[in-house]
């Protein structure tokens, strides 16, 4: 996927946010960013760096989540060769690194409190020592770090040096989430729709359906942006009538019937009862109608054939092309079918 190096958006909260980290990158000074998962803290730190006086310096970006508690040090602060079991050569932490320019850390409420120990040492004194050495190293390093938790109750649980986060939040930007941003959806919506159908190599741009688009806008996209550009590139690469608006999204992949269960939550598979209905194919046969029950003969009709296509979608696992074929309609055929029914 295409990484996203600018901003998309029109809301006052999203415009706040963004001119915030740019008054910010003026001055030498750590920043902390705080925001939910998918917001776009990277992004934030990426322009921070960008509009500062040392824009064309080293950005290093370290994820603190992404390794383990005993490789952390080594990664920051690096490690002389026989250092430890598998310390073959010396090696240059991050800070080193990005010397004279910017450290990006990400996660940074994951840190043990050793490691942010020797993490505020590094920013009170622009000294860092490789484990394995006891001679200190100076480093010019601009700390921009990033969080999805309120560090604040972090310090009151015991799990967050105070003195860190005084040292660390000059400046605190905290991004809105996509739910508190008015207006935005419409327009990221747009922006990855569009890129996505030139990338598909469609003749134009149809957008979305009414319909489609006030899904979109009454979801609470708990993942933020991350999440619906994925829901809409998504929607834009499983469309097939490129001329038409897109009319069918899926906000969970992984919504299936057929998902997957866990050995131990699986219940034991009952004994098959002796009136039980043939099976045919490997599938059960489509409900049938009691003839006593009816009253309204194009309501059972309709009902009955409802019926029929979510059962054969649901056995195709929502294959439109593969559901036309399994009930001998052509694509078009189908896709009025289930317009009909609401069921797109």
């Amino acid at each position: 996927m295409e990484k996203v190096t600018h901003f998309v958006g029109q809301s006052l909260a999203f415009l706040d946010a963004v001119e915030q980290a740019g008054r910010a990158a003026e001055l030498i000074r750590p920043v902390l960013v705080i925001g939910e998962r998918g917001t776009g803290k990277e992004l934030i730190a990426e322009r921070v760096h960008r509009l500062s006086p040392r824009w064309d310096g080293p950005l290093i970006i370290m994820n603190c989540a992404a390794l383990p508690e005993t490789l952390i040090e080594a990664e920051l602060f690096g490690h002389e060769a026989g250092a430890f079991t598998g310390a073959t050569r010396a090696r240059a932490g991050r800070f080193e690194e990005a010397d004279g320019g910017t450290l990006f850390l990400d996660e940074l409420g994951t840190l043990s409190m050793a490691a942010q120990e020797r993490l505020l040492r590094a920013v009170e004194y622009g000294e860092v020592t490789r484990i394995g050495s006891s001679r200190p190293l100076n480093v010019d390093v601009r700390i921009v770090a990033a969080t999805n938790e309120h560090l604040p109750d972090a310090v009151e649980a015991g799990r967050f040096r105070p003195d860190l986060l005084d040292r660390l939040s000059f400046e605190v930007i905290t991004l809105p989430p996509l739910r508190g941003r008015e207006g935005d959806v419409e327009v990221l919506v747009e922006h990855f729709g569009r890129r996505m159908a030139t990338e598909c190599r469609w003749p134009g741009w149809p957008g979305f359906s009414a319909k489609a688009m006030a899904e979109l806008t009454a979801y609470s996209w708990p993942g933020n942006v991350r999440e619906l550009r994925n829901v809409v590139e998504r929607a834009v690469y499983r469309w097939d009538l490129v001329n038409d608006p897109i009319d069918a999204i899926q906000l969970d992949p992984f919504a299936s019937p057929w998902q997957p269960r866990g050995i131990a939550a699986r219940p034991p598979r009952p004994a098959e009862p002796a009136s039980a209905e043939p099976v045919l194919n490997g599938h059960a046969p489509e409900p049938t109608l009691s003839l006593d029950e009816i009253s309204d003969f194009r309501a059972a009709v309709d009902a009955h054939e409802a019926a029929i296509l979510k059962r054969t979608l649901e056995r195709h696992r929502f294959n439109q092309r593969a559901t036309a074929k399994a009930l001998n309609l052509s694509y078009d055929q189908l896709r009025h079918c289930l317009r009909k029914h609401d069921l797109l």
